[in-house]
């Protein structure tokens, strides 16, 4: 077991270019903006080896010849987790196997609630690793009138404490310098402990120190949580009979240390800190709170919010959305008057350019999504919106915890799932997850473009509400809506009695930090072209091959049938000629494979105002919702010239007697089936990953489909 007693340089860097810096911090401390602060657009997304929880990390240059890599561990209060993303951050810092690698702890304090931070600092101290503070709400601090005497501090924890202000890149230069120096001179871990360890818990910390190389609390915990912790059996078995020996109880002894922690903080709070009369008029965030938390007020402009939040989806995506969609058909239509007549310049046009096109189309709105939900997350909303929802979430089964992951669902439902570790109540983290996947995603957001587009005039009411906006905001209030119900029906069949509790700190009210938001937009951008994108762009590829290509004898029949036509036609006659093209380009799809899949499912799909291409559309978004787009773009780009776009393809689309494929009751019964379907395989992984489970996520795709299915059919019938 290394000891972590003493630390020189090259200790600290594992070569001598890079140090690893693990950042950590309680909940709205100010982390994330530190984070972006430091490291801009060098950031990756992975996850944590072993577990589903998103892995954060970035660099930055400290010098000319130093680099510094970040990993952003999950919020936390203290080293006693109880949620599934605390567990997380523990296990990176106890880091039993050495597999992060840490060298450096930089801590993010928040100085407007000093005696909370310090808890979780003193823990990080008492580990004998390197830290650095990053003193944060310093000017939130200063409103409240806290004073903080930063030098004396710093001496007093034996660490350095650099004020910074994230949002204004304030004190990140000096951060950076104390980082340097901290790479560049040998460490000593403080001899003493912050709090008489030792006398905690003295038998059992000499016993095991006696064979492992550790120090007073490492050895606390390595007793406490020695069962959760990656250490060969053979040390396990060792702690374990310590354990046994002598009587270790970790509930006391977490008691007694805390008990202890508090009585020096408030000690350092005396002499260090100034700290206004607890009655003093109100800050702002209060007066505001009292407004936007009202029991009528709030309610009224949460909905404002919401309404906003998707009419600008439209207002602002729509000329960006415009341009590239006519960029891709003018390049389609070029290349098709150059290229020369083969299956690979069909495959470039009708396969890769369609393909490619129904990705990049919704970039902007993908970006907006997100940029407007990290400004509500970056202003201090989001909590507001969760403490405002408990009481409606409670009569359903849920707390006003379910109300991130619902919302983050509104992103992705991936994300909003793994956000269910936040809720301690089984009962209430299992009933989230079933009804996250029903919150419409941004997957689903290109499917309601084009349909809202083909179904919905272009209407504005009063001027400002657009018909589009107010249809797209009634279905992501039908996914609400049925979420709710689904998790009342859920709340009676779910069998797991446990005690529930809703505690939640409201951060401060905040200017967003435009910058924060620019970085998130560009890399959730990114996300979903590289990733998502990729997926589109090869079912377009295998819908092109599928559509192109059929069982030779019956694709040979067509062929000779319309040369004989052709050659029957006057050269003169070009309207003729066109619509041969036309009727040939029709028929070759329908005998294709693509055709013969269609078919074989259209008596399922019939009832609900479906055809066959719709149908192939169906089946390739079980892969990734925002597949149907390029499948479709695929499928009319190969039966279609292509000096049209998508929607004006759809919109022509004609059944073989002659009606409209896309009605107004055809594409509202579509929607409702992308708003109520679970198609997305990633999702149902992260749910058997996150139950543990195939039961949960099989029974969470029968009920959507079913659900999505019956829905359909009545909204068809009852508009047809």
């Amino acid at each position: 077991m290394p000891s972590r007693n003493t630390f020189a340089p090259d200790m600290i860097r594992g070569d001598k270019n890079t140090i690893q810096i693990a950042l950590a911090g309680n909940p709205n401390s100010g982390k994330t903006s530190l984070f972006n602060a430091l490291t801009g657009l060098n950031q990756k997304v992975g996850n944590f080896p072993g577990v589903t929880v998103d892995k954060k990390t970035g660099s930055f240059s400290v010098g000319n010849d130093l680099q510094a890599k970040v990993v952003d561990l999950p919020g936390t209060y203290s080293l006693y987790p109880r949620r599934a993303d605390e567990w997380v951050a523990y296990n990176v810092l106890m880091d039993v196997e050495r597999k992060e690698n840490i060298d450096v702890i930089m801590l993010v304090m928040d100085a407007s609630n000093l005696k909370r931070n310090l808890l979780f600092c003193s823990q990080l101290i008492d580990l004998k690793y390197p830290v650095i503070v990053a003193l944060t709400m310093n000017d939130l601090a200063q409103k409240k009138g806290i004073k903080i005497d930063i030098d004396e501090l710093s001496r007093e924890l034996n660490v350095p404490v650099v004020p910074v202000n994230p949002r204004t890149n304030k004190g990140i230069n000096e951060l950076k310098k104390v980082v340097a120096q901290m790479a560049a001179t040998p460490y000593a871990a403080p001899v003493s402990d912050f709090i008489d360890i030792k006398n905690i818990a003295p038998k059992a910390i000499e016993n095991l120190q006696s064979k492992l190389d550790v120090n007073d609390y490492l050895a606390i915990h390595y007793l406490a949580n020695y069962e959760h912790l990656s250490f060969p059996q053979e040390t396990k078995n060792i702690i374990a009979k310590i354990d046994a020996e002598e009587k270790f109880s970790a509930t006391k002894v977490q008691a007694e240390e805390i008990l202890q922690r508090y009585t020096r903080i408030r000690q350092i709070m005396q002499q260090f800190v100034v700290e206004p009369d607890p009655l003093q008029k109100k800050i702002f965030t209060d007066k505001l709170d009292d407004i936007l938390l009202h029991r009528v007020w709030g309610y009224v402009i949460l909905l404002g919010v919401l309404f906003f939040l998707f009419q600008s989806i439209f207002w602002l995506a729509q000329y960006p959305m415009d341009g590239i969609d006519w960029t891709f058909t003018q390049l389609t239509n070029w290349l098709s008057s150059v290229l020369p007549q083969a299956w690979w310049s069909d495959l470039i046009c009708n396969g890769l350019l369609a393909g490619l096109g129904g990705i990049i189309v919704f970039v902007p709105q993908i970006a907006i999504l997100f940029g407007l939900i990290t400004l509500l997350e970056d202003t201090g909303y989001m909590a507001r919106i969760s403490f405002l929802m408990d009481k409606l979430m409670r009569k359903v089964g849920l707390n006003g915890k379910s109300v991130m992951p619902m919302i983050s669902g509104f992103a992705c439902a991936i994300p909003g799932i793994m956000s269910t570790r936040n809720i301690e109540n089984r009962k209430e983290r299992l009933l989230t997850i079933m009804i996250t996947p029903l919150m419409s995603c941004s997957a689903r957001l290109p499917v309601y473009t084009i349909l809202i587009g083909l179904a919905v005039p272009n209407k504005f009411y009063l001027g400002i509400f657009s018909a589009r906006g107010l249809i797209m905001m009634l279905m992501y209030l039908l996914g609400v809506v049925m979420a709710l119900i689904v998790s009342v029906v859920l709340k009676w069949i779910v069998k797991i009695q446990e005690k529930s509790f809703f505690i939640l700190e409201l951060p401060i009210y905040r200017a967003p930090r435009w910058k924060n938001v620019f970085v998130t937009m560009i890399e959730k951008a990114k996300v979903f072209v590289l990733e998502a994108g990729k997926v589109i762009l090869v079912i377009s590829l295998l819908i092109w091959f599928l559509s192109s290509y059929g069982p030779s004898k019956s694709m040979q029949k067509i062929d000779h049938k319309y040369e004989v036509l052709k050659s029957q036609t006057p050269v003169s006659n070009t309207e003729a000629i066109a619509q041969l093209n036309r009727n040939f380009g029709t028929e070759k799809l329908e005998n294709s494979y693509a055709g013969h899949l269609g078919k074989f499912i259209e008596p399922v799909i019939k009832p609900l105002g479906y055809d066959w291409k719709i149908g192939i559309a169906l089946i390739t978004s079980f892969a990734a919702r925002e597949v149907f787009v390029g499948t479709m773009a695929t499928l009319y780009s190969v039966d279609e010239d292509n000096t049209s776009t998508l929607q004006q393809k759809m919109k022509s689309a004609k059944r073989d007697d002659g009606t409209p494929v896309y009605t107004l009751p055809t594409a509202i019964s579509l929607i409702i089936f992308y708003v109520l379907a679970m198609q997305c395989m990633s999702t149902l992984a992260v749910v058997k990953r996150e139950t543990k489970s195939w039961k949960w996520p099989i029974v969470q795709f029968i009920y959507m489909t079913g659900l999505a299915y019956v829905c359909s059919f009545l909204v068809f019938h009852i508009m047809s």
